[in-house]
């Protein structure tokens, strides 16, 4: 019976690959011939890997226009070299001018974060988030609703990872030589589609504290 129900899910994966062939074949604006020399995109998403939260569809961007990393809750922390690779070849290779990072509501990491069950080895990586609560604990647990203490986790989550990512010597390098780059903090709401700006935009280093502010 398995065998059967995961030999129709490759059928369909295959059948979809076909009707997207059709499409690039038919295609005559020439740009899927462009793609195939290479890509130039402005735009380094890093979303969560929710699979609700697709990046094109989204912000309605083509193949080729957007450079993707995506995570269990969007985050982006200093230890993670996945991360820190997709960062740094988009930024001194593709020199993309925007970075946003993208939370959504409803976002199954955020809520596991605010509980106290164990889920395996993602634990670990939720201590992340948890620590996003702990800076933050006198206004989320001020909120009654659990819908809404986790819709604010998000939204303080985003604002987290954005600073995390201005820390990095990586977009600091690129600021230091004036290099065009705007890190963005957004949230999905899916049930709607909006990508809402949370105005959680740095341009450069200087308000970041002295601490985190390198020379």
């Amino acid at each position: 019976m398995h065998n059967k129900e995961l030999k129709l899910g490759l059928e369909k994966i295959l059948e979809g690959n076909n009707c997207w062939m059709d499409l690039v074949k038919n295609d005559k604006t020439g740009r899927f011939q462009q793609l195939a020399k290479g890509q130039n995109p402005e735009i380094l998403w890093i979303g969560c890997a929710d699979s609700r939260v697709p990046a094109n569809e989204l912000t309605g961007t083509k193949p080729g226009e957007v450079f993707v990393h995506r995570n269990i809750a969007n985050i982006c922390v200093h230890s993670d070299m996945s991360m820190l690779s997709v960062l740094d070849y988009a930024v001194n290779v593709l020199k993309v001018k925007h970075i946003i990072v993208a939370g959504h509501y409803g976002c199954g990491g955020v809520t596991a974060a605010l509980s106290r069950q164990q889920y395996g080895i993602i634990d670990n990586w939720l201590c992340h988030i948890k620590d996003v609560y702990r800076l933050h604990a006198k206004e989320i647990d001020a909120i009654e609703s659990m819908e809404a203490k986790t819709d604010k986790l998000v939204e303080l989550n985003v604002r987290e990872q954005v600073f995390n990512l201005c820390t990095t010597s990586i977009v600091q390098n690129a600021w230091k030589i004036d290099q065009p780059l705007a890190i963005h903090g957004m949230v999905i709401n899916i049930s709607t589609g909006q990508l809402i700006d949370l105005n959680n935009t740095f341009i450069s280093n200087e308000s970041l504290g002295k601490v985190f502010a390198f020379k």
